[in-house]
């Protein structure tokens, strides 16, 4: 899809691989590009449709955290508009090349992968602009925030809120996309017992009336936001449980009772006992 504006000069782009969000935020200095897809490549459809849109040039990008789905496009957006700063925080810029580095290892075995080719030619432009906890971004007429509220998805997250609009943009601490039965992405590098405390902050950054853009699938509102808050919120309660009760990891997935199909949480699982601290965990009785 090409750019559709969900509130006062903010647009959004669902693209069908990944089922990824690209976001553009306008004022009067020019345009914040909010991650910028999953190749060099693909990114040239970014920049064909911010031109098609005609609403300006892109002055800023942001990253909302190291996935290769979300800043793969870096090197693409700066060849279309010259080194233009590229913010993400500190703890994504440090992985990000050894992030790139794992996705490009898994899609090389993956000889008849069509995206192979294109994934693996992309060069990994890290984000120049860092940093720890918040960040304003001045278009002129309108201000940008950029916030760390805590890990979950990664240890490196941030949403954007544009607040004369109230808009929130989530990256991937919120998921919508049916692709994976809007499911959030409990991937290998995920915090599960911290999740629900950094979308608190989340929360907190929100109104009734907020319009919530997720990393992945359709533009959402407070109250999905709300629900899937308390969804991962579960989740990291049955994990205190299931460990405190001495059920051991390779049983923990089949013994749980979940809010999210069973098949996309293996990462979940195992990271929630590893961050778990000893005093939560009681040894299996033999």
């Amino acid at each position: 899809m090409p750019f559709t504006e969900v509130a006062d000069r903010v647009w959004v782009a669902r693209h069908a691989w990944f089922d990824v969000n690209v976001t553009l935020v306008g004022g009067e200095r020019g345009l914040v590009l909010v991650d910028t897809h999953a190749s060099a490549l693909a990114a040239q459809e970014v920049v064909a449709d911010v031109r098609a849109l005609g609403v300006g040039e892109v002055v800023e990008v942001v990253n909302t955290h190291e996935h290769f789905d979300h800043c793969f496009g870096n090197g693409t957006v700066r060849a279309a508009y010259g080194e233009v700063p590229i913010h993400a925080h500190e703890h994504a810029a440090e992985a990000m090349l050894a992030a790139a580095e794992r996705v490009k290892a898994l899609y090389d075995a993956e000889a008849d992968d069509p995206r192979r080719a294109e994934v693996l030619a992309t060069e990994v432009v890290v984000p120049d602009h860092t940093f720890s906890s918040a960040r304003v971004i001045d278009l002129g007429d309108r201000y940008v925030e950029l916030i760390h509220p805590g890990r979950g998805h990664t240890s490196g997250d941030l949403v954007v809120r544009v607040p004369d609009v109230d808009v929130v943009l989530a990256g991937d601490l919120i998921e919508e996309s049916a692709e994976r039965d809007a499911t959030p992405g409990f991937g290998p590098d995920c915090w599960p017992l911290e999740w629900p405390l950094s979308l608190d902050v989340v929360l907190g950054l929100t109104t009734t009336s907020s319009v919530v853009v997720p990393g992945h699938g359709a533009v959402v509102d407070r109250e999905f936001l709300e629900v899937q808050r308390n969804e991962i919120g579960i989740m990291a309660e049955t994990l205190r449980d299931l460990a405190g009760r001495g059920v051991p990891v390779g049983e923990a997935l089949a013994a749980g009772d979940w809010p999210f199909p069973a098949e996309h949480l293996g990462d979940a699982v195992r990271r929630g006992y590893e961050q778990l601290p000893r005093a939560q965990k009681r040894l299996p009785l033999l």
